[in-house]
């Protein structure tokens, strides 16, 4: 079978976009690896221009345009990592760039790419609508479509990492890659199963959006719901990508939106890396396979760090919920002056921080002289929070610790 990208379409496509995208760093991260019991890189496409590998497709498709293309422009659909890049390689080359975003898209995205240069148009509701809005101007106004993912100069602009990947690591056993529509997997299986036959490329997909793996399991696409991996929540595949990861991918793995934030809090705490939810979901697959990736050296592709900054303090205080570090408790007191400096005395004793107090004296289950004390609490582990516990029952305050929001999400 004849794929419709090759090695040497990578390899030219490397050579015409050196010095537009960036060659950016594969580096050991070794407390990953301790966590994981495997030899851990990271190949971070966060360093790229505009946060994301999306650079390397776009710039490769927009310098194989004729002259009389670049002279009527290019348009391209997209809330994202898409639309910057399209916007940001067209204006260096001085070609016109129309992106068309849906109506619901946030403003900063929207800013972000007006910023770089390209005339912004908002249509429908969905990607879906704005793609049907792109292909009317390419119709009407004779633009050049940059189709996202299912073209094969931007998969072969995009295999260009995987050429990076294994310069600086020859020996990789196996790679992850998040998968959307597949651009990225298909030209990094391709060019890295053509220099490395028996390394292992693995896709990763969200639980809530997942097409290609449904589809090469020959069934119909089943996505929906809110994902904080947004760059990877594509409802179809294309007809390219699907042919090359049926081809040579070995595995799509899903992973939980959990297990998402989680990745993205060990990115922060243990490598001091930002990841966006897409760009995490490969760490989340390497953790939640552990025993398949034990002692192998395995290339985590970190596609992007374009994340809102509300988003990611709000991941984190999630994590730091569900691990334990940050717990709320409701500690029975008498209602009477000094009770709540004896509270707060035992529970820094513990170890604890005090982040957050608040009375409640309503509550139908505490004496009517009595008040319930619902405090949020800093601690460095669920072993401290035993002690606290402990230390409030002894000294007659008893507590329970309030569910928490992350009950139950991995």
């Amino acid at each position: 079978m004849t794929l419709p990208v090759s090695l040497a379409d990578v390899q030219a496509a490397q050579a015409r976009i050196a010095g537009r995208s960036i060659d950016t760093p594969a580096l050991f991260a070794p407390a990953l690896s301790d966590l994981s019991g495997a030899r851990v890189v990271l190949k971070l496409e966060t360093r790229q221009r505009t946060g994301s590998f999306k650079d390397r497709g776009a710039a490769n498709l927009l310098l194989q345009l004729s002259e009389r293309e670049r002279e009527r422009g290019v348009v391209a659909m997209s809330a994202g990592n898409h639309a910057q890049a399209v916007a940001f390689q067209s204006a260096r080359l001085g070609i016109p760039a129309t992106i068309v975003m849906p109506e619901g898209t946030p403003f900063t995205k929207i800013r972000r790419t007006e910023a770089f240069g390209a005339r912004v148009v908002l249509a429908g509701e969905g990607l879906h609508d704005a793609e049907v809005h792109a292909r009317r101007l390419v119709a009407d106004d004779g633009l050049t479509l940059v189709h996202p993912y299912d073209d094969p100069r931007i998969i072969a602009g995009q295999g260009t990492l995987a050429l990076e990947l294994l310069r600086d690591e020859p020996e990789l056993d196996a790679v992850l890659v998040p998968i959307g529509g597949g651009g990225l997997i298909s030209g990094v299986a391709t060019a890295a199963r053509a220099l490395r036959p028996g390394i292992e490329i693995v896709g990763v997909q969200t639980k809530l959006y997942p097409s290609m793996e449904r589809v090469l399991r020959g069934e119909e696409p089943w996505v929906g719901g809110q994902t904080i991996a947004e760059g990877i929540a594509v409802k179809s595949v294309g007809t390219l990508t699907r042919a090359i990861v049926a081809a040579l991918v070995e595995d799509v793995v899903l992973v939980s939106e959990g297990a998402i934030e989680r990745a993205i809090h060990l990115l922060l705490e243990e490598e001091k890396l930002l990841a966006e939810g897409a760009g995490a979901t490969p760490l989340a697959a390497l953790l939640g396979n552990r025993e398949r990736f034990a002692g192998r050296r395995v290339g985590l592709v970190i596609t992007g760090a374009n994340i809102d900054t509300g988003l990611l303090a709000n991941v984190i205080n999630r994590v730091r919920l569900r691990e334990g570090r940050v717990v709320r408790l409701r500690v029975e007191i008498a209602d009477r002056p000094g009770v709540l400096a004896t509270v707060a005395s035992l529970i820094g004793g513990c170890g604890g921080n005090i982040l957050d107090v608040t009375h409640q004296r309503l509550l139908s289950d505490v004496p009517s002289k009595n008040a319930g004390l619902d405090v949020t609490v800093e601690t460095r582990g669920p072993d401290d929070v035993g002690r606290i516990l402990d230390r409030l029952a002894a000294a007659h305050f008893p507590a329970t610790v309030l569910a928490d929001i992350g009950a139950g999400r991995d």
